[in-house]
């Protein structure tokens, strides 16, 4: 079993479980309610080689364990937005990166006009429904994870309550499909969520492939500002870091904001920029 056959197997339960505690039906009512959502893709703006900043709020992960899981998600993302981050995402999952649905609501609340990502494993409906809901503007949909039939229709439930989808690809095949399927935000995953490698080539082989008119996000493996800047150099409209600015809020006691608030400066491209 792969480290993304666990995950997904853990989803479905997750999913499950959640259905039994709240019905689609009032979900899906609550999200049918909720005012329109911002525009997630329209954020991101490449200026010259600097890509836009999506933050991430991502405590811990499969990868590298626990990163920084004692963060206030509402601290960050005042932080992320205030110091040059386009956009935001908050990661969901409870088990392998101690994140929570709650975490995301707290953040909407907190920055209203910034678009919100939510960052999980989706795969019902349910889930989509719930992040409108809560408050998201976007939801991430990984081709790996999906079957094409699924990976369609759900792309298609988050156009009709009018999110955007960050559709997720780490190889050709998996572009092919995401193009198929009418895709208009791509994200290209350094890392195999099989393996959990990182293989920074990808994002060089795939983005030739991307036609004109479809924005492209780079993902994983980015930790310094000349990495953000290699992909603004290779047409990549945004970035998408959580680890690299988790990590510098790291402290003996506490949490460093100060720390973190540099360096969202430092990948966002706005140090010496007056706010």
């Amino acid at each position: 079993m792969t480290y993304l056959d666990e995950i997904l197997a853990w989803k479905r339960e997750e999913v499950a479980s959640a259905i039994r505690k709240i019905p689609l039906t009032e979900v899906r009512a609550a999200a049918e309610s909720m005012p329109p959502p911002r525009d997630f893709g329209a954020v991101l703006v490449r200026r010259g080689e600097q890509p836009a900043l999506i933050a991430e709020i991502k405590r811990a992960s499969p990868s590298c364990g626990d990163i920084l899981p004692q963060a206030d998600p509402t601290s960050l993302a005042r932080i992320y937005v205030r110091e040059g981050a386009a956009a935001l995402s908050v990661l969901t999952d409870s088990r392998f990166f101690k994140g929570d649905i709650a975490h995301l609501r707290a953040v909407r609340e907190a920055c209203p006009e910034t678009p919100v990502l939510r960052k999980d494993f989706i795969v019902h409906p349910y889930q989509v429904y719930e992040a409108r809901a809560a408050g998201a503007d976007a939801v991430l949909l990984i081709i790996a994870a999906l079957e094409p039939a699924a990976a369609a229709d759900l792309l298609a439930l988050a156009t009709e309550l009018r999110m955007t989808a960050l559709v997720e690809v780490h190889q050709e095949a998996e572009l092919e499909q995401a193009l198929g399927l009418g895709a208009r935000l791509i994200g290209v995953n350094h890392r195999d969520l099989r393996t959990l490698r990182i293989d920074r080539d990808i994002s060089a082989r795939l983005r030739p492939l991307i036609p004109s008119g479809i924005r492209t996000v780079a993902e994983s493996g980015l930790r310094t500002p000349q990495d953000v800047r290699a992909m603004g150099a290779l047409g990549y409209d945004a970035v998408l870091i959580g680890e690299a600015l988790m990590e510098a809020g790291l402290a003996q006691e506490g949490v460093n904001l100060d720390a973190v608030a540099r360096r969202v400066r430092s990948m966002a491209g706005t140090e010496g920029v007056c706010s």
